[in-house]
């Protein structure tokens, strides 16, 4: 039985105080940024030092998780064809050290992970983090741009839908047409690093 909830959220192009107010609709407590460069042109105020400036005046703690948790990884290994492969990167020693302190951390703290994206399905929060986090027994909830909640499963059955993937099939399992629609989800959305392609194939 899952005991412990992480949330996730993205700052989206939201003001300073609506961003602070979805956090304290939902009582979080602590936020664990997993974007990989935490600094945006369009929108200053997530800037790391600012947002964790904003944060701490209203008593949010705040942790970065870019390195272990972010979706541009340093790790050569987990690109193919200069594309990040989450599978790949989900076996990487830096991911396993931050899911297990989101873990830990959700033990004593109401967590929002918090990346870019407002929509949960166009970013890796969701397609991958949260993936791991929900086989790890953990529940996770999404919280919307209009400070509703959406729970995973019920993100991952709209992500099937946009594929045209939530009948029954008579030859393929509901598990398995998840899968087809992570996957291609993933094609669309994961990060990639044109240096690292040649003619259409992957430098090491």
């Amino acid at each position: 039985m899952k005991s412990y909830t992480v949330f996730t959220i993205g700052h989206s192009t939201h003001s300073g105080s609506y961003f602070l107010s979805l956090l304290q609709k939902h009582g979080i407590t602590a936020v664990a940024d997993v974007r990989s460069m935490p600094v945006s042109r369009f929108t200053p105020q997530f800037n790391r030092y600012a947002v964790e400036r904003i944060l701490s005046e209203v008593d949010i703690k705040y942790v970065f998780l870019g390195k272990e948790l972010g979706a541009r990884t340093e790790d050569l290994t987990c690109y193919v064809d200069g594309q990040v492969r989450y599978d790949l990167l989900a076996q990487t020693s830096d991911f396993a050290s931050g899911i297990k302190r989101l873990r830990n951390g959700s033990r004593s703290e109401r967590i929002a992970i918090m990346c870019t994206e407002q929509e949960p399905l166009d970013c890796h929060r969701c397609v991958l983090v949260a993936r791991v986090l929900e086989g790890d027994e953990i529940t996770v909830k999404h919280i919307l741009g209009d400070g509703q909640i959406e729970d995973h499963a019920s993100a991952m059955r709209r992500l099937m839908a946009i594929f045209g993937l939530d009948q029954e099939d008579l030859f393929r399992t509901s598990a398995e047409r998840l899968q087809d629609a992570l996957d291609r989800q993933e094609r669309r959305i994961a990060y990639v690093n044109e240096e690292l392609r040649i003619d259409g194939t992957f430098k090491r």
